[in-house]
């Protein structure tokens, strides 16, 4: 396959359903091999986890690895069929962490084990029941008039995924006045869409800012096995851009990461203006339609099947 000018994005975490990536791991042996490589990594079984009905699958500790090694299994066994190999890549959130093992920067036990931290300190930063999260939706959203709303709230912008959605994130009792504030700027234009998401953390606000430290020494701890130059193919949620820089400007862009906003939109630009393919691999397809904002197309690829119907 000719790979050239080919951007491969991930998703992140919400994308978990039972029975992801089972089609590649019953059908190609470097998919099933990296199903239990994991099993072997974190010491559960990974591969009953995620095909299986298993509670812990929605729990942030355990679905941020699931996800991680479902999208890496999926995407080498498109490698081992089909010799797909991209240029580019990026990722939503915890599937920035996918795009750095893809590209060859971080090694896939060392990043299941640091999304797996990344999961349990994330969850521990907010009391159980104080934080949420919600999408606001419309056409042409103005990201500065939606802080300027949410002035003297304990909310912050948690994702600009598109001109027409943007996530807010933070304590959950205040998102109800939120919503009034919004829809009586608006002048309550019936467009206007505010739509609580089921998450069990603030992620991406203020409420993360007490885990960075530890988050810091977890990637310090890994530090010397990463690959600065490989991860210059990826794009960073914190800066917009593709990474650059040293190993320890990396570290800190992914500490940032988490109370910052996901600048999902500028990682779709700095990749479609390297790219004239973009590929999604993953459980579901949330970043089809964000790329559909910008007039982009993008092959979303969930199951073998469908991979099959794409290059065959």
């Amino acid at each position: 396959m000719n790979s050239e000018n080919i951007a491969l994005v991930f998703s992140g975490q919400g994308t978990q359903r039972p029975g992801m990536g089972k089609d590649f791991y019953d059908n190609i042996s470097v998919s099933r091999d990296t199903f239990e490589d994991a099993s072997q990594t974190l010491g559960w079984d990974m591969a009953s986890l995620c095909f299986d009905e298993d509670e812990r699958l929605n729990l942030t500790e355990y679905a941020q690895p699931c996800i991680l090694a479902t999208e890496i299994a999926m995407f080498r066994g498109l490698q081992s069929m089909y010799g797909f190999t991209p240029d580019y890549f990026g990722g939503h959130s915890l599937g920035e962490y996918t795009a750095l093992v893809a590209a060859g920067s971080m090694p896939f036990p060392e990043a299941l084990k640091t999304v797996r931290a990344r999961g349990r300190l994330m969850q521990q930063a907010s009391p159980p029941g104080t934080g949420g999260m919600a999408a606001v939706i419309a056409e042409n959203l103005d990201v500065d008039l939606i802080r300027k709303i949410m002035e003297g709230l304990p909310l912050d912008i948690a994702n600009i995924n598109s001109s027409g959605q943007v996530v807010i994130s933070g304590q959950a009792d205040s998102m109800e006045i939120a919503e009034t504030r919004l829809k009586q700027t608006t002048g309550n234009d019936q467009s206007l869409r505010f739509v609580p998401l089921n998450v069990s953390a603030p992620f991406h606000s203020r409420f993360m800012l007490g885990i960075r430290d530890a988050f810091r020494n977890v990637l310090n701890s890994i530090s010397e096995k990463l690959n600065p130059d490989n991860a210059g193919r990826v794009t960073s949620n914190y800066t917009g851009r593709f990474h650059s820089g040293g190993t320890a400007k990396i570290i800190e862009s992914l500490v940032s990461q988490l109370s910052s906003p996901v600048k999902w939109r500028d990682n779709m630009q700095a990749l479609t203006a390297k790219a004239s393919i973009i590929y999604e691999i993953g459980p579901n397809r949330p970043l089809k339609k964000f790329f559909a904002d910008i007039g982009i197309a993008c092959h979303s690829i969930t199951t073998l099947s469908a991979a099959k119907r794409e290059f065959a």
